[in-house]
C-alpha cells in the first residue's frame, strides 16, 4: 500500500467517523491499543517490565492515554508524564486521560520540570513517545521541544505512537528536535515522509496498525495520491 499524506490521514479519519459511523473515541481505543501491543513487544525484547508514557496535548496525547491503560491491565508498571497542561487535552483525550486517571495509575505533571524528565524517563526500561503527532509543522517549541530532548537524553528504547513527535508526516524532514524512535507504530497506512531518505533514523521499524477504518478506502485514498 502507498504511504497517505497529512492530508488524506485526516481525510482517512473524517470518513470512519461522519460516513462509518466510528466514533472517534472508538479509534482512539484502537489506536492505543495497537500501541500498547508494540510497547509490551518492546519490552519483552528488552526484558523489562517498565514503561513511561510521555503524554502531551491532542489525539495523540489521547492515544498515549489509551495505551498506557492497557498496559497497566497487563501488569506492566506504567508511569505517565503530562508534558502539556491538563486543560488542553480535550475531548476524546480528555475521556481517555479521566478513564487513565480512574484506575489509579501513576500520573505526573512533568511540564514545569520538563528540563528534568530526562533523569525520570531513565528509571524505566522503555519510553513511549505522545508528545505531537502528525498535524505538527515546522519546528517545535516550548515545552514540546524540551520533552523531545529529554525523550533523546534518556537513552531508553522508544516506540514512537504513530510518528516520532517532531518529524513532519509530509516531508520527513525534522526541522527542530526529533524524537529518535527505536520503532514506530502507525495507524492506517505509512505516512508519506516515511519514504524520505533520512526519515528511517528518527522512525526506525515502522509497523502499521489497523485502526478500524476498511483497507480498500485506504488503498483507494492512495492511489488517489498519484
Amino acid at each position: 500500500m502507498r504511504s497517505l499524506s497529512r492530508d488524506q490521514i485526516r481525510q482517512a479519519d473524517q470518513y470512519a467517523i461522519e460516513r462509518l459511523g466510528i466514533p472517534g473515541l472508538i479509534l482512539m481505543e484502537n489506536a492505543g491499543r495497537q500501541a500498547a501491543d508494540l510497547v509490551a513487544e518492546t519490552l519483552r525484547e528488552t526484558g523489562g517490565d517498565r514503561v513511561a508514557v510521555v503524554v502531551g496535548a491532542g489525539n495523540n496525547g489521547g492515544d498515549g492515554c489509551v495505551a498506557a491503560r492497557h498496559l497497566g491491565l497487563r501488569g506492566y508498571a506504567v508511569g505517565v508524564f503530562l508534558v502539556a497542561p491538563r486543560q488542553k487535552l480535550q475531548g476524546d483525550a480528555a475521556v481517555n486521560l479521566h478513564a487513565l486517571e480512574s484506575l489509579e495509575r501513576d500520573v505526573r505533571d512533568a511540564g514545569a520540570d520538563v528540563e528534568r524528565l530526562a533523569e525520570a524517563l531513565r528509571r524505566f526500561d522503555v519510553v513511549a513517545d505522545a508528545v505531537g503527532g502528525t498535524g505538527i509543522r515546522g519546528a517545535l517549541r516550548g515545552a514540546a521541544a524540551q520533552a523531545v530532548e529529554q525523550i533523546n537524553a534518556a537513552e531508553r528504547p522508544v516506540v514512537a505512537i504513530d510518528i516520532p513527535t517532531g518529524l513532519d508526516c509530509d516531508t520527513g524532514r525534522a526541522e527542530g528536535p526529533a524524537v529518535r524512535a527505536r520503532c514506530t507504530v502507525t495507524f492506517l497506512a505509512r505516512k508519506k515522509g516515511f519514504d524520505a531518505p533520512g526519515a528511517d533514523a528518527y522512525t526506525g521499524h515502522v509497523h502499521v496498525a489497523d485502526i478500524g477504518v476498511p483497507a480498500e478506502w485506504i488503498a483507494r485514498r492512495a492511489g488517489a495520491a498519484d
